[in-house]
C-alpha cells in the first residue's frame, strides 16, 4: 500500500478532523506538523503538481501574515515566488493536506481525502 502523509496542524479544526478520519479508517499516515518542520520548495511543488493546483489556490490569502506581507491575490509572482514565501511563511499553506502515494487531497471537506485513498479503502455510507 501506498504511503500516506498528513500536512497537519493541530490547532485547526478542520485538520484535526481529517486526521481522526483517517485513524477511524484505518489509515496509518506520516504527520507532518508543517508549521514547524515546512515543506521544502520542491516538495510544495510536487504537493501543488499533486493536487492539480497552482500556489495561490492552496494559500491561505485571509491569513493575518498574507496582509502584513503585503500580498495581494492579483500580484504576478512567478509560482516559484509564491512557493518561496510559502516555505518561509509556512502558517500561509491551506491545511490539512494528505497525500497518497501519486495524489493528494486538501481535506476541506475532510471527507474529500478519502477520494485519494481509494481502492485501497472500502469506504461504507
Amino acid at each position: 500500500m501506498a504511503k500516506t502523509k498528513i500536512y497537519h496542524n493541530p490547532k485547526c479544526g478542520k485538520s484535526r478532523k481529517t486526521l481522526a478520519l483517517l485513524q477511524e479508517k484505518g489509515v496509518v499516515s506520516d504527520i507532518i506538523e508543517y508549521l514547524k518542520t515546512p515543506p521544502t520548495e520542491k516538495e510544495l511543488d510536487e504537493i501543488f503538481k499533486k493536487l492539480g493546483r497552482e500556489p495561490l489556490e492552496v494559500m491561505r490569502t485571509k491569513e493575518t501574515t498574507f496582509k502584513e506581507l503585503g500580498l495581494k491575490t492579483s500580484d504576478s509572482r512567478s509560482r516559484k515566488e509564491w512557493i518561496t514565501l510559502m516555505v518561509y511563511n509556512p502558517i500561509l499553506i491551506e491545511r490539512p493536506i494528505v497525500i497518497h502515494g501519486a495524489k493528494a487531497a486538501l481535506g476541506r471537506p475532510p471527507e474529500k481525502v478519502l477520494e485519494i485513498l481509494q481502492p485501497h479503502l472500502i469506504i461504507y455510507y
